[in-house]
């Protein structure tokens, strides 16, 4: 049964490409009595169709899940995908009609698109946040129609009209903000991580050089669904594999003396926060290449061997991991209290 405007007054949607900060303050907001509703993608590839992290996440917190089925322009040529545009802004108007929120909040992501500016037409107010470095084409069009930016890094503010713009870093994972300690132990302890969805390109890499990487450090690695059967034929003292899951992530990170990751917004943030030498495989065809701008952050703190995906290879990888363990990153001083503080901001907005 859907809840009706006069049930529930104090209602958001939540949307974006970036769910991991955004769920941390969806839950907060819940908990202070507001309504949230999200709108995602249930699966997380087309043809896809076991559940995506975001969709399990976002329904385990007791979110209410709209699965909205959109299409984006940026790269897109197959003539179905395309015919998802049109259908999903219709889809969101009916959605945004039916719900009438009081206002939206967004964390950027081609999904953005439709729900900030129907929600604009309906007269819905939105608020946005930016997690790169740069401004992916998503949040720099839908800035035309939001009330306020909320920005993660200081470097982004020139993009985006500065009467609009609020510097307050990225909502952390209280989970992450407790494991923030001086590691006496596993030293020698190398987590691998190819993002939610994991990483086939990293995969095929980590599996090549297991051998020798396993004479020297323990390995954990984190394989994403695709590959965790194959990840599974090289159990053996001193490599364990998951595919996905948060409290393992987190565990894995409070354990690990270097990471190998993606170069996403939110891991490079978190990897900055806590401080820990890493190696960045940045991928290669993201909106303004900004997975390489994210990397060159932590670069240039001493604390990230950046890996261009056009090298990777098991010799390179085993290489990078030595360089990161020599890396001694100064002090990156990132504000904790995004969360609270994106929470004022909506709160004054849609109050």
């Amino acid at each position: 049964m859907q809840l009706s405007y006069n049930e529930c007054v104090k209602r958001l949607v939540f949307t974006g490409g970036h769910h991991t900060s955004a769920l941390e303050v969806a839950k907060a907001l819940k908990g202070k009595g507001w309504d949230i509703v999200w709108f995602g993608h249930r699966h997380s590839m087309w043809g896809d169709k076991s559940d995506s992290a975001e969709y399990t996440e976002v329904t385990v917190a007791g979110i209410k899940f709209y699965d909205l089925r959109a299409g984006k322009f940026y790269r897109t040529f197959h003539p179905l995908k395309l015919i998802r545009i049109p259908f999903g802004f219709f889809r969101t108007f009916y959605y945004l009609l039916l719900l009438k929120p009081a206002g939206i909040v967004s964390f950027g992501g081609y999904l953005a698109v439709p729900t900030v500016l129907v929600g604009w037409l309906l007269g819905i107010p939105s608020i946005t946040h930016e997690q790169t470095v740069v401004s992916g084409w998503a949040n720099k069009f839908i800035s035309l129609f939001v009330k306020k930016i909320a920005i993660t890094w200081p470097d982004s503010v020139h993009h985006y009209p500065l009467h609009k713009s609020v510097v307050i870093g990225l909502p952390l994972r209280s989970e992450i903000i407790k494991i923030r300690k001086p590691k006496t132990e596993n030293r020698k302890l190398v987590y691998i991580t190819g993002g939610k969805q994991g990483s086939q390109t990293i995969n095929r890499a980590v599996f090549a050089a297991l051998p020798k990487l396993l004479a020297s450090y323990k390995i954990i690695h984190q394989t994403g669904n695709l590959d965790y059967s194959t990840a599974q034929s090289y159990l053996k003292d001193g490599y364990e594999c998951f595919a996905f899951d948060s409290a393992q992530a987190v565990s894995a990170l409070s354990q690990a003396a270097v990471v190998v990751s993606r170069a996403g917004a939110h891991i490079v943030y978190e990897l900055g926060y806590l401080g820990l030498p890493c190696v960045l495989i940045p991928i290669s065809r993201t909106s303004h290449n900004e997975q390489l701008l994210n990397a060159q952050i932590l670069e240039r703190n001493h604390q990230a061997v950046v890996l261009p995906e056009s090298r990777l290879s098991p010799q390179a990888l085993i290489s990078s991991i030595k360089q990161a363990f020599r890396l001694k990153p100064e002090k990156l001083m990132l504000p904790t209290d995004a969360s609270e503080r994106i929470i004022q901001l909506i709160e004054q907005q849609f109050q």
